[in-house]
């Protein structure tokens, strides 16, 4: 078998098992193993080895940029979709309403001096106006990344609590 054939065996034999996987359990190791022992080839060899990691950073790669072609498509659609069914709704300070999570708190995305804050906050009636309470939060587009992140093991702690 030639270099070119093995290594293209190689290459489509970590792609299917890496589709095939759990993406937070899945490591290298584990990859480079179980290919190893499907293609009856020693991976672990410095040549095969740095081929491996390389057809699963290029996987890895193409996954981040399919997740960031989705959700832009995902924002275009929702944008589209809120500005033929309702337009954009602001709040009386004149932030953007991007949701409300009941009759007195909201999110909203608004610029204070000169920086982006996603708030979610309480809002009270005041001489007929709605305003911003003190209880909520405010969080920098840093923080809002952060959180954002890591909103799969929030989800994933809250099922494991709801099933106890």
């Amino acid at each position: 078998m030639d270099d070119t054939e093995t290594k293209q065996r190689i290459e489509e034999t970590v792609r299917r098992i890496l589709q095939e996987s759990n993406m937070d359990e899945v490591t290298e190791s584990k990859i480079r193993k179980q290919a190893s022992e499907e293609l009856g080839l020693n991976l672990s060899q410095p040549h095969f080895k740095a081929f491996v990691k390389q057809v699963v950073g290029a996987f890895l790669q193409e996954i981040e940029e399919q997740q960031q072609q989705q959700e832009e498509n995902d924002e275009e659609e929702g944008e589209e979709e809120q500005g033929v069914s309702q337009g954009k709704e602001y709040d009386d300070e004149g932030n953007l309403i991007i949701c409300k999570l009941s009759d007195k708190r909201r999110v909203t995305v608004q610029d204070f001096r000169g920086k982006t804050l996603v708030s979610i906050r309480e809002y009270y009636k005041k001489d007929g106006k709605e305003l911003p309470s003190s209880k909520g939060i405010s969080l920098s587009e840093e923080q809002w990344f952060a959180f954002k992140k890591n909103l799969p093991a929030i989800e994933k702690a809250i099922k494991k609590m709801e099933s106890r």
